[in-house]
């Protein structure tokens, strides 16, 4: 949920954008116990809210045009507006509504210039908590990802390093298991700021599977059956310990503290029409002979005289390539 992890970013001191809830916290924690999952109260979580049109201008204004108009649910592309004017708010609030039913909604500051980076987490059930790099999903079309690399290499390693303790800070004070990953909208200029939290598996994430050669599927398998991360044989590998012992690793304090090899770069493949604003299409595939090898690796939903229809999603297939540099 958009609006609860950025109360929570924020609680948690990761710098957030300008939004209409920027000066809600979780009180309290201090008065918690060690390790005690944090949540947000009702009361605090609906104030982070926009119930109509008319509030959200209000917001809006507070903020300063233009504004993003988002689904606190939405995701691929779907439940996001931007917004330039006043005059136009109504009409593009309501698209959001119509677009994910019943999704609170929030109004987020506009950033320009800015990448989409993201930090790939795992979590156990014992509180254990770590990174696995990250990826540059800068490359986007209708706010969905088209291009994805692995590292993400376009900030500065020591602020890249910030952005993974606060990820994992994150997910440790909500007391998150399983994959997950924080994304960020970042700029050399000002920085970067926490954009969402998506408690699941993306689609993605070969890109990290490649450049730190972990099976993160059979990672969460692992999790789910109980298994702490330090026992674990592809994180006891990536933490430069013996693969089939069973001691504790200093997550926190890694030394040597494990780095990504090579680099990947991933194209998802679609249907769409360019001269319609790529708008989703259909038809027939005559054919379609793709090899997967050990450095690239593709998967598609459709076969050789299969179809593609427009009411669907309109990607179809996902290639990831891996190199030395």
């Amino acid at each position: 949920d958009k609006i609860a992890s950025s109360i929570v970013a924020q609680t948690a001191d990761v710098p957030t954008l300008p939004w209409n809830g920027l000066d809600l916290r979780i009180d309290g924690l201090e008065s918690l116990p060690p390790g005690s999952i944090v949540t947000v109260p009702k009361d605090l979580y609906e104030k982070g809210c926009v119930e109509d049109a008319t509030k959200g201008v209000e917001s809006a204004r507070r903020i300063g045009f233009p504004v993003m108009i988002k689904a606190s649910e939405g995701g691929g592309g779907k439940g996001i507006r931007r917004c330039n004017t006043e005059a136009d708010f109504p009409m593009l609030f309501r698209q959001v509504q119509l677009e994910v039913p019943g999704s609170p909604i929030f109004i987020m500051k506009l950033a320009t210039n800015v990448r989409h980076l993201e930090v790939q987490l795992l979590a156990d059930k014992y509180g254990n908590a770590i990174s696995l790099f990250g990826r540059d999903c800068s490359i986007q079309r209708r706010h969905q990802k088209i291009i994805e690399e692995a590292p993400a290499s376009e900030a500065d390693p020591d602020v890249f390093l910030e952005m993974e303790k606060a990820a994992v800070r994150l997910a440790k004070m909500v007391g998150y298991v399983s994959a997950g990953t924080v994304e960020y909208l970042y700029s050399a200029e000002t920085g970067f700021h926490f954009l969402e939290l998506n408690p699941r598996l993306q689609v993605e994430h070969p890109c990290t599977e490649m450049v730190a050669d972990v099976n993160l599927p059979a990672c969460q398998l692992q999790v789910a059956m109980g298994l702490p991360l330090h026992r674990i044989k592809d994180i006891r590998v990536l933490y430069g310990q013996a693969p089939w012992e069973a001691n504790e690793i200093d997550f926190d304090n890694p030394s040597p503290r494990p780095a990504p090899h090579g680099h990947v770069i991933a194209a998802r493949i679609t249907s769409e029409n360019p001269d319609e604003g790529f708008k989703p299409s259909g038809g027939s595939v005559n054919e379609l002979n793709f090899r997967s090898g050990k450095n690239v690796w593709g998967y598609f939903s459709v076969a050789a005289s299969g179809g593609l229809h427009e009411f669907a999603d309109s990607q179809f297939g996902h290639i990831f390539a891996w190199g030395e540099n």
